[in-house]
């Protein structure tokens, strides 16, 4: 009998502001056979370092997080600091 943890990427949903919401999902598995899994959610924005992500999810903010979505992305955080 073994007892294996397995850590994986399993959705990475692209919002219209360049936000990207990323599932990991952690699975305990006993000898192939899938005991229990969990998940936990983040978000990366345009402005997040990207160094710290999983490489598929630094790939696709590599291609989504453009200059004219950061742009955009800066813009919309000065305006709502600039209502508070």
């Amino acid at each position: 009998m073994a007892l294996t943890k397995e850590v994986v990427i399993d959705q990475i949903t692209v919002l219209e502001d360049g936000q990207m919401q990323v599932r990991e999902c952690t699975r305990i598995m006993e000898d192939g056979v899938e005991l229990s899994k969990s998940y936990h959610r983040h978000v990366a924005t345009p402005d997040s370092d990207m160094t710290k992500e999983d490489k598929k999810v630094s790939d696709i903010a590599g291609v989504v997080h453009t200059k004219e979505v950061k742009d955009k992305w800066k813009a919309k955080k000065d305006a709502a600091a600039a209502e508070e």
